[in-house]
């Protein structure tokens, strides 16, 4: 069986993060297609937060091998603060020496056909450079979003230093590979001469975490029942800045046209609930929100089945991004308003998948106009739910097999 060394910072016991879906579902799947997985991660403390409830998940006869890693904001902080340079590209850092000598230890072991390194942590391309250089085996970048963007990051030598990593990439790598068109075509243009080596293989759902989730009711709301709104996952504060939201929501309730008993938004592991509870209070909107703590990832994807509509946010300068959460959504099968910038690729999965409740996530009058007909719409029982045609096409399975014909077609370019 050919073999295949996934270097990902993303991988169980990791909790908060539905960036491990990604990685992990590959390693599930690619067996089965031909590939033998090696991952190279980091040791449990590297992570903010732990939880055991996915490493089931991992396939018992997988290798795993944990390299040292240290949180320098966490583990290498003095007097409150930090060294810049030590957390350049990122806080993890300090995994690249111990992970490019395990990496070359599995190389000699295992003998791999290629090497496959995935952002949002840099330094997993920079040890995925440093083992590609050592040993000459191909490398495959999966980028998922873009790196080095305007504005992004704000630190200017940290913006530099997320430039080189990913010119490397795009010099070295058989492939780089991202998540969404808009993202893909950025870096078409922006390395023209890596154009055909670029690539595009979204995110998805993976059926399996699906199987013995509870089925939605399908029992019409009481008179005195609000329509409960749910979003799951992290709210960012800029990327996902949920102001003109509230703003929407004060204008609706002053005229009347929406109130608290009709409509209650749950905020699911938002990470930020500071900036919720903030905006609610200066809104005067804390009776139309609930904040709630992270659950086990089975659980979240039960509570995505069990209640009323699902909400989505992404805001413009994320055009080129898709959340990973979105296709998890898709595969609940519940009416779905989507908060985002109808240009931008996140509005796109939706409308591919027949769904058209989408306002731009800046303008609170967009929001105030959609809100009220889609909570009348989901009380009714009239919304619109995805088209299972596209929800079948978002598997993690189609996906891995997506990927594994990238890794034969990169062994074949090598040949």
């Amino acid at each position: 069986m050919k073999k295949v060394l996934m270097v990902a910072y993303h991988f169980p016991p990791l909790a908060g993060s539905s960036g491990i879906q990604r990685t992990l579902r590959f390693v599930q799947h690619l067996p089965a297609l031909g590939w033998q997985p090696l991952v190279l991660t980091v040791e449990p403390r590297a992570y903010e937060q732990t939880s055991p409830d996915l490493l089931p998940d991992v396939p018992p006869d997988t290798v795993v091998r944990r390299a040292f890693a240290l949180d320098t904001a966490r583990h290498l902080r003095v007097r409150g603060s930090y060294i810049g340079w030590m957390a350049r590209p990122d806080r993890w850092i300090s995994w690249r020496f111990d992970a490019v000598r395990q990496g070359m230890q599995l190389i000699k072991e295992f003998q791999p056909d290629a090497i496959w390194s995935t952002y949002p942590i840099a330094t997993a391309h920079v040890i995925a450079q440093a083992l590609h250089q050592k040993s000459g085996i191909p490398w495959v970048a999966d980028f998922r979003d873009p790196m080095a963007q305007d504005g992004y990051p704000a630190d200017p030598i940290t913006w530099r230093s997320y430039q080189r990593i990913e010119q490397l990439a795009m010099e070295q790598a058989q492939r780089s590979v991202f998540t969404t068109p808009g993202a893909a075509q950025m870096y078409r243009d922006r390395y023209p001469q890596a154009a055909s080596r670029i690539t595009v293989i979204e995110n998805g759902f993976d059926e399996e975490s699906f199987a013995h989730a509870p089925v939605a009711s399908s029992a019409p709301l009481a008179a005195d029942q609000p329509v409960l709104l749910l979003h799951s996952g992290i709210v960012y504060p800029s990327e996902r800045d949920p102001t003109q939201l509230f703003v929407a929501l004060q204008r609706l309730r002053a005229s009347a046209s929406l109130g608290p008993q009709q409509l209650k938004i749950r905020f699911r592991a938002s990470v930020h609930d500071d900036l919720l509870t903030a905006l609610a209070t200066q809104y005067g909107m804390l009776d139309f929100i609930e904040l709630c703590p992270p659950v086990p990832y089975r659980q979240a994807l039960s509570e995505m089945l069990s209640v009323d509509a699902l909400l989505v946010m992404q805001a413009s300068n994320c055009n080129a991004q898709i959340p990973a959460k979105i296709y998890e959504y898709l595969r609940a099968g519940r009416p779905l308003i989507g908060l985002t910038d109808p240009v931008g690729d996140t509005a796109g999965v939706l409308r591919g998948a027949g769904l058209d409740a989408i306002a731009s996530l800046d303008s609170a009058d967009e929001i105030a106009a959609l809100l009220p007909p889609f909570v009348a719409a989901v009380r009714a029982q009239r919304a619109t739910l995805p088209d299972p045609q596209a929800v079948r096409n978002a598997s993690r399975q189609g996906r891995s097999e997506a990927f594994a014909q990238l890794l034969d077609g990169v062994l074949g370019r090598s040949a």
